[in-house]
């Protein structure tokens, strides 16, 4: 039993200190509780072909929008130009077809692996992400017409005279993207040529493992390979283009039919009209070597699209540790209750939340939510849920220790002098608590801005993913995280000094 119930004899009326604290918390923190701004997911709807005019809409989608997931660092497909609009052949297949169909599109970047897992949760009615048609994934899906004829390529480091085909490779260790074509031919033929696959989720990433030797080879798509060395990434082929599938677009399996049709209808128009030819062309034709640009030009390209992520990422972080304050404080109390009963809740939460990942819980809020309630989550929501719930179990650990860390007399004397305990806890115990508190909160604060970093996996535009999208178009993975981790740095510099003047204003 914690000291300060043993001080006291009567039954401890919990629900009137908690009124008291809410309204300080209320105080406190207000200026973090501003409404979310709408997610920060790139929408789009069927863009006007030229002087074409789209043709004569179904009737069954004329004037529907459509949730279409995609991936966020697949160039040529899908990646954002320097103004942070999604672009790529795939995009420009989807709004083309949607113009010519008359419905309209809202595209959601989330990742090759969270769209396929948005459209299973139904987050999502389709995906156009490079996919490739595959026997296994016909068992999920009903896929489209095939849309590009693909293969796989292997790469190596601009500066790699060893490896010069797959008889090269006995003992190294290659890379290829989770899930794609690339890496099911990598895997094909590893025994046979002796060398390890190492899968990650990126191309980006995939080439910097090899340019800093980690991996002597990357195998991938043929023309995502030839788009990234065109945007000096690096890298030179060094086998022939594989044989490789077709790339379709997705939905559930027995359901959206009539989008399907729709999209099988407008690709067959967009293939007769040379439209399609024009699509590939434009991103696949003679690419020309980009130009080589300063860091400062970086910097000032990207800094648009960070600053937005930036904005996300505070905003986000402000409403949740408002909420984890409110149910940390909440929960604390409940621990140091004389009922095992709430001390039981407390407890309980704490262990669930404090003892998983939080990473789960965001794809839990996001992608299991809506499967098991059939209804969709907003990603802000998500968002929320996810820090705010994590970051109050630990609250609820500083609330606690901090009160119970009062000397028990300080209780003791307030109620010798008149004082019930509701009106102790407040005037004399609160207070005391409070001080100790802050130096813990505000480091509670800090780590929540740096872990809503991790809301990048289910597409949340904060800073990070907005990073990611940035080096995915034009490979300078070091010197983008650079400018990320600095602003971080800016950030959380600039918080701590904002939180200690909060702290010596109201500590005093």
């Amino acid at each position: 039993m914690p000291r300060l119930q043993k001080t006291v004899a009567a039954r401890p009326r919990t629900a009137t200190v908690i009124g008291a604290l809410l309204a300080l918390a209320a105080m406190l923190f207000s200026a973090a509780g501003a409404a979310a701004a709408p997610a920060d997911t790139p929408a789009a709807t069927a863009a006007a072909a030229g002087s074409a005019q789209p043709a004569a809409a179904p009737s069954s989608l004329s004037g529907k929008t459509f949730v279409i997931g995609t991936d966020t660092t697949f160039a040529p497909f899908e990646f954002r130009d320097a103004g942070g609009e999604l672009t790529g052949i795939d995009m420009d297949i989807i709004r083309e077809i949607a113009t010519n169909q008359g419905f309209a599109v809202e595209i959601k970047s989330l990742g090759f692996n969270a769209a396929l897992q948005a459209l299973s949760s139904n987050q999502v009615d389709g995906v156009i992400a490079g996919m490739s048609i595959t026997e296994p994934r016909k068992q999920i899906y009903d896929f489209s017409d095939p849309y590009f004829e693909s293969g796989v390529q292997m790469a190596v480091a601009k500066s790699n005279t060893d490896i010069k085909g797959y008889e090269d490779l006995k003992g190294k260790t290659v890379t290829a993207k989770t899930g794609s074509e690339g890496e099911t031919f990598a895997k094909s033929i590893a025994d046979k040529y002796g060398f390890t696959v190492k899968s990650l989720d990126q191309s980006a990433t995939m080439y910097e493992l090899v340019k800093s030797g980690n991996a002597v080879a990357v195998f991938d798509d043929y023309p995502v390979l030839a788009y990234g060395i065109s945007q000096n990434n690096g890298l030179k082929a060094v086998s022939e283009k594989e044989k490789g599938g077709s790339y379709g677009f997705a939905v559930n399996k027995g359901q959206n039919p009539e989008l399907l049709k729709a999209f099988n209808t407008g690709l067959a128009e967009l293939k007769s009209s040379g439209k399609y030819q024009e699509i590939l062309d434009k991103y696949l034709k003679d690419p020309t070597q980009a130009a080589e640009s300063s860091f400062w030009d970086l910097l000032a390209n990207s800094f648009p699209a960070l600053m937005k992520g930036l904005g996300n990422t505070v905003l986000v972080t402000a409403i949740s540790f408002a909420l984890a304050m409110l149910i940390g404080l909440f929960m604390g109390f409940l621990k140091i209750s004389t009922s095992v009963v709430l001390r039981g809740i407390a407890t309980t939460f704490v262990s669930i939340f404090r003892g998983t990942p939080l990473l789960v819980w965001a794809f839990f809020f996001y992608f299991g939510i809506p499967q098991l309630t059939g209804q969709p989550i907003d990603i802000w929501v998500a968002g929320v849920l996810t820090l705010s719930l994590n970051a109050g179990a630990y609250i609820t650990e500083i609330v606690r220790g901090s009160i119970q860390s009062v000397d028990p007399g300080q209780l003791e004397a307030s109620r010798s002098l008149g004082l019930g305990y509701a009106k102790s806890m407040q005037k004399v115990v609160v207070p005391q608590a409070f001080k100790i508190m802050t130096p813990s909160l505000i480091n509670q604060l800090i780590i929540m801005l740096k872990d809503s970093s991790l809301l990048l996996a289910i597409g949340f535009a904060e800073l990070l993913y907005q990073g990611q999208q940035i080096y995915a178009g034009n490979f300078r993975i070091t010197e983008t995280l650079l400018i990320v981790a600095v602003m971080y740095f800016v950030v959380i510099m600039l918080l701590t000094k904002l939180a200690n003047v909060a702290d010596k204003r109201f500590n005093k």
